[in-house]
C-alpha cells in the first residue's frame, strides 16, 4: 500500500503541475479566442493527435522495454538496433502522415466538417506531426534507461511553462487559431529537441549506422498488439471531437473542449494510481497471492473513489459558476460537465478492475473491451449528436463508461473471484451525500452561484464536510498508515 500510494503521489504531483499549466493555457485560449476558434483551434489539434498517433505502430512500450532489456545487459549493437527500429520506422510513417494530413487538408475541412476556415490549421498542424510523434517514443526511450527525469523536465514542466509564455507574448499582439497553433508547433519542436538532447547523452547517437543489431521481427511481434489496442484508444479520445465537428458546430467541439478539460480534475487522482498500480498488481499475480491481490484491489478502489466523489460533487453543484471562468460562451456546456463527471466517477467506483485485467495477461479481454466501447460511443454519439450537441457526445461517454465498467467487474470475478468492495467503500459515500445536502442548502439559501468568491467558499465547505465525516466514520488501518508517512514526509520537508 505505500508503495501503491509513493508511486501515486509522485506521477500525481506531475500531473496536478502539468494540468495546471495546461488548465491556465485552456482558461486563456478560451477567453481571447471564443467558442468557434477555440473549436476549430481544437479540431486541428485532433487531426495532428491522431496522424502522429497512427504513426507510433505501437512502439513506445516497446521501446522502454527492449532498451532496458539491452541496456542491462551493456548490449550496444541491440540497443542502437532496437533505437533505429523503434525511431527510424516511426519517423518514416509520420512524415508520411503528416504529407497526407498536408495534401487531405481542402477535402477534411469542406466536405467532412464544412469549414474552410479549417483548411490552413490543417497545414499547419501537419507539419508538427512527426515531431509530436518523435517526442513521445524518443521520451519512452530516456525511461528505458530508467531516467524518469528528462520527461519530467521536458515534457511535464518545459512544455507547458515554453507554451504558456509564447502565448503570452502572442497575446499581447492579438492571438488567434492560427498564432496558437504557431506556438504549440515552435514548443513540440523545443521538446523534441530537448529530448533528442538527453538521449545521445544517455546514449550517443553519432556511430556508424551499421554498428547494430536490429531485431526487427521481434520488436514489432511486441508492439503490434498494442497498436491494436492503442490504435482504438486514440480513435476513442477523439471521436467525439471529430463528430461534434462534423455533425454538430465547431462552436459546440469549443465548448465541449473547455468541459473535458475541467472534468480532468477528477481523473488525474484515478488515472495517477491506475499506473502506480501496475508493477504491483503483475508482482501480486505473479506469486498467485490471490487475497492480497483481492485487498489491494478493494482498498485502492475505495481510494480513487474517495478523491473522485467530491470533486465530482463540486462539478455537479458548481458547474455554471466553473465554466464561467472560461467566459460567458462555454456556460452553456454545464450540463454535459455534470455528465462527464458522473461517466469519471464512474471509472473511479470500479477501481483497478482493468490493470487487473492487464496485468494478468488477460489481453484478449482488453481487446475485446477497448472495440465494445469504441463501436458502442461510436454509435451513440451518432445517434445523439446531431439533435443535442455536446449533450449527446457527453451522454454516450458515460453510457460507454457503464458499460465498460461493468464488462471488467464481470470479467474479474469470473478469472478471480474478486469484486472491488467492502464495507468501507460505503463510508465515502455517507460522506459525501451529507456533504452534498449541506452545500446545497447553502447554495440555495443564499443563492451565491453566480458569484465566484461565495462558489470557492462553498467549494472549501464541501470538503472540509465530507473530510470530517470521512474521519468521524473512522480510518482503516491502511489509511493511517499511508497518512503517517505522508505527515512524516511533511514534516522532514518542512524541517528543513
Amino acid at each position: 500500500m505505500l508503495t501503491a500510494a509513493k508511486g501515486g503521489g509522485i506521477i500525481f504531483a506531475g500531473n496536478v503541475f502539468q494540468y495546471a499549466s495546461r488548465f491556465f493555457i485552456g482558461i486563456l485560449l478560451a477567453r481571447l479566442l471564443g467558442a468557434e476558434e477555440f473549436g476549430l483551434y481544437n479540431l486541428a489539434m485532433t487531426a495532428a493527435a491522431v496522424a502522429a498517433g497512427l504513426a507510433l505502430l505501437g512502439l513506445r512500450p516497446a521501446l522502454v522495454r527492449y532498451v532496458s532489456l539491452h541496456a542491462s545487459r551493456r548490449d550496444s549493437a541491440g540497443l542502437w538496433g532496437t533505437l533505429q527500429i523503434g525511431l527510424g520506422l516511426p519517423a518514416l510513417l509520420s512524415v508520411l502522415m503528416g504529407v497526407g494530413l498536408y495534401a487531405l487538408a481542402s477535402p477534411i475541412a469542406e466536405r467532412l466538417f464544412s469549414e474552410p476556415r479549417l483548411v490552413p490549421l490543417l497545414r499547419m498542424v501537419s507539419l508538427v506531426v512527426p515531431f509530436l510523434a518523435l517526442s513521445g517514443l524518443i521520451a519512452a526511450a530516456t525511461r528505458g534507461f530508467n531516467k524518469m527525469q528528462y520527461t519530467v523536465i521536458a515534457q511535464n514542466i518545459s512544455q507547458p511553462l515554453i507554451r504558456l509564455v509564447l502565448l503570452l507574448i502572442l497575446a499581447i499582439i492579438g492571438l488567434n487559431a492560427v498564432l496558437a497553433l504557431t506556438s504549440f508547433g515552435l514548443t513540440i519542436a523545443v521538446v523534441f529537441a530537448m529530448l533528442l538532447f538527453f538521449l545521445h547523452k544517455l546514449f550517443p547517437l553519432n556511430r556508424p549506422f551499421g554498428m547494430a543489431r536490429r531485431d526487427t521481427r521481434e520488436m514489432l511481434s511486441f508492439s503490434l498488439p498494442i497498436y491494436m489496442v492503442s490504435l482504438i484508444k486514440t480513435f476513442r479520445g477523439s471521436i467525439q471531437t471529430l463528430l461534434l465537428g462534423a455533425l454538430h458546430t465547431v462552436a459546440t467541439v469549443g465548448v465541449f473542449t473547455v468541459a473535458t478539460q475541467v472534468n480532468m480534475i477528477g481523473k488525474m487522482f484515478h488515472d495517477s494510481v491506475v499506473t502506480a498500480s501496475m508493477p504491483i498488481v503483475s508482482e501480486l499475480y505473479g506469486k498467485q497471492a490471490w487475497r492480497q491481490m483481492g485487498h489491494y484491489y478493494q482498498t485502492v478502489t475505495k481510494w480513487t473513489f474517495a478523491v473522485n466523489l467530491p470533486m465530482s460533487l463540486i462539478i455537479v453543484l458548481f458547474s455554471t459558476p466553473i465554466l464561467s471562468i472560461f467566459g460567458r460562451d462555454y456556460v452553456g456546456g454545464a450540463t454535459a460537465l455534470i455528465l462527464l463527471a458522473s461517466a469519471s466517477l464512474v471509472n473511479a467506483s470500479t477501481g483497478i478492475c482493468g490493470v487487473v485485467i492487464d496485468m494478468s495477461g488477460n489481453t484478449t479481454l482488453k481487446l475485446v473491451n477497448s472495440v465494445v466501447v469504441v463501436l458502442f460511443s461510436l454509435g451513440l454519439s451518432i445517434l445523439l449528436i446531431p439533435p443535442w450537441g455536446m449533450v449527446g457526445a457527453a451522454v454516450a461517454a458515460l453510457a460507454a463508461a457503464i458499460v465498460v465498467n461493468l464488462m471488467r467487474l464481470v470479467e474479474v470475478f469470473f478469472l478471480f473471484r474478486l469484486l472491488p468492495y467492502n464495507q468501507d467503500f460505503f463510508k465515502p459515500i455517507l460522506a459525501g451525500f451529507v456533504a452534498l445536502l449541506v452545500a446545497w442548502g447553502i447554495r440555495q439559501s443564499f443563492a451565491t452561484e453566480t458569484n465566484l468568491f461565495y462558489t470557492l467558499i462553498n467549494m472549501i465547505l464541501l470538503l472540509a464536510i465530507y473530510a470530517g465525516v470521512i474521519l468521524a466514520l473512522g480510518l482503516s488501518q491502511e489509511d493511517r498508515v499511508v497518512l503517517s508517512r505522508l505527515s512524516q514526509r511533511m514534516r522532514a520537508v518542512l524541517s528543513k
